[in-house]
């Protein structure tokens, strides 16, 4: 199973922060692509920096100023995530199995083409929320919990799970006795802690080379 996501009507003088998260909750959880419309250069190199230092998870990061041809000539499932939908639970098993599955996630009102363009439009809950938080319990409900555990490829930065504080260690480097295998360890407490190709309008982005500090992603 393929999944992208679609995040339509971005709003860049206002929406740089909460499409960024929608992207971050794309990439954490389970998404194999994403793709902004329209195209928002700041928000796409935060996540091709993110995935620079914290390993590859995406296959693609794109973005389209044709929204609604991407979806019309999308060649797998569509699913559009409103709190005017079928319920989530309702439509789950049935999404599972379809091989490819595009998710919309809309920031302004959404036209009405997407609720027609759509194979099912799934509501978690119908109550007005957050679409970040609507992506990533959809996207965990697809996936049965199972893609919090994905590894990414690559990367700089790894976390080691600890009861209390804070542990990173940097990939590739000689660690202390007690840290990971080629890693070198770094504590702190309570300090900063830290392909879908589509038609001609979609321009996709490689990943620049990087070299920041361990940071907050956004």
């Amino acid at each position: 199973m393929k999944v992208y996501v679609l995040r339509i009507g971005h709003r860049p003088d206002r929406d740089k922060r909460i499409t960024t998260h929608v992207g971050l909750v794309a990439r954490a959880f389970g998404a194999h692509g994403f793709v902004l419309s329209p195209c928002d250069e700041k928000v796409l190199e935060k996540l091709r920096d993110v995935e620079e230092r914290w390993g590859r998870l995406l296959e693609e990061i794109a973005c389209t100023n044709s929204p609604l041809k991407y979806v019309k000539t999308w060649d797998g499932t569509v699913v559009h995530l409103t709190m005017y939908g079928l319920p989530v639970d309702s439509v789950i098993d049935e999404i599972r199995q379809k091989d490819k599955i595009l998710v919309i996630v809309g920031a302004e009102k959404v036209p009405r083409e997407y609720y027609e363009l759509a194979h099912y439009n799934v509501a978690i809950g119908n109550q007005p929320h957050s679409e970040v938080a609507a992506l990533a319990i959809f996207l965990d409900r697809l996936y049965g919990g199972a893609e919090l555990y994905r590894q990414p490829v690559g990367g700089k930065l790894r976390i080691i799970p600890t009861e209390k504080g804070k542990k990173v260690v940097k990939v590739g480097e000689e660690g202390p006795s007690g840290g990971a295998p080629g890693v070198r360890a770094e504590r702190g407490r309570g300090g900063r802690g830290e392909g879908v190709q589509g038609a001609d309008e979609v321009r996709g982005h490689k990943r620049g080379a990087t070299d920041r500090d361990l940071g907050d992603e956004t």
